[in-house]
């Protein structure tokens, strides 16, 4: 059987159904294990920020309640800098011990980026930090940098370091530094295979997309985002390393170190996950430009509906 994967934007529901379809499968004969493509959830103790939702991996069945294995979820420490390749070594780790098992990867997540490499088999490398060029760039505003990455993807045809991943001066300086190194050093040092799989994309209504980011938005503030973000600073990870992390971590990050009011980090974070889940689309419809096939699902189906309908574009494909 082809692995399943299941990508959308944020608050499109992407994890639940995921799960719901691994718990069908399991409670009828077919072992299956979900694999993370989020660029953030790697990250040990960073739970409410990332949107984990660890309880969605336990799904009842019949009354019983079944727990989904997954992978690539909690594997590094906060304030390091995971990456493409590093993703991609990890994934077919994963890949190849679950299909060792005998068991269906369903493959989940919303960072793009991520998804089309491992499906498409880029070839990477790891590229080193250097120093130099970061110090030309470090006085550059992100606008700036930003057309200087642009240019660097059209001299090599690059598709990776979409404006998803690309929101702080920081990760636009790595983008640059990673694109430069590929354009020096082409050769790749491991080539991993394409994975082929059904694609299933959860499509959602705009405004209703808007309206689950912002309620979700306000919940997990009351749920202890801020005090999770203060947590870490209290470890001694250093506060430009949140803000690298982007989103949830740059905003409340720049709120608890004096930067932004309680208001203004609100409102500018809402605007941000807004235009990222804008960017998550735009980038999936890049995918369907460059050859994959999505089958789009609506998101406002009911699960056992949308899971039924990924079942028979599997039988079928």
């Amino acid at each position: 059987m082809k692995m399943i994967t299941i990508l959308g934007p944020t608050a499109s529901g992407k994890t639940t159904l995921a799960a719901a379809l691994a718990a069908h499968l399991q409670a009828n004969g077919t072992p299956a294990e979900i694999i993370s493509a989020d660029s953030r959830q790697v990250y040990r103790r960073m739970d409410i920020g990332t949107g984990k939702d660890l309880a969605d991996y336990r799904h009842v069945v019949d009354g019983s309640a079944v727990d989904i294995p997954y992978h690539l979820i909690d594997i590094c420490e906060p304030g390091t800098k995971y990456n493409l390749f590093q993703y991609q070594q990890d994934f077919f780790d994963a890949y190849n011990s679950i299909r060792d098992k005998g068991a269906l990867p369903i493959l989940c997540g919303g960072t793009g980026l991520y998804i089309e490499a491992v499906l498409k088999g880029y070839k990477l490398s790891p590229v080193p930090q250097n120093e130099e060029l970061r110090k030309r760039l470090e006085s550059h505003t992100l606008d700036e940098l930003t057309i200087m990455l642009q240019e660097l993807k059209q001299r090599s045809g690059s598709v990776m370091h979409n404006t998803t991943d690309v929101d702080s001066v920081q990760r636009a300086i790595r983008a640059i530094e990673i694109e430069t190194y590929n354009l020096e050093h082409p050769l790749p040092l491991r080539e991993l295979p394409p994975i082929p799989s059904v694609i299933i994309g959860v499509n959602i209504d705009r405004e209703l997309r808007r309206q689950k980011i912002t309620q979700r938005l306000k919940a997990r503030l009351q749920e202890g985002m801020i005090d999770e973000v203060k947590s870490l600073l209290d470890e001694g990870i250093p506060h430009d390393d949140l803000i690298y992390y982007g989103l949830e971590y740059k905003y409340v990050t720049e709120y608890i170190i004096g930067r932004l009011s309680y208001d203004e980090m609100f409102a500018k974070l809402e605007i941000a996950i807004h235009q990222f889940a804008k960017r998550q689309m735009t980038w999936f419809r890049g995918m369907e430009r460059r050859g994959f096939t999505i089958h789009w699902i609506e998101a406002t189906l009911p699960t056992e509906q949308k899971v039924n309908s990924i079942l028979q574009l599997q039988q079928d494909t």
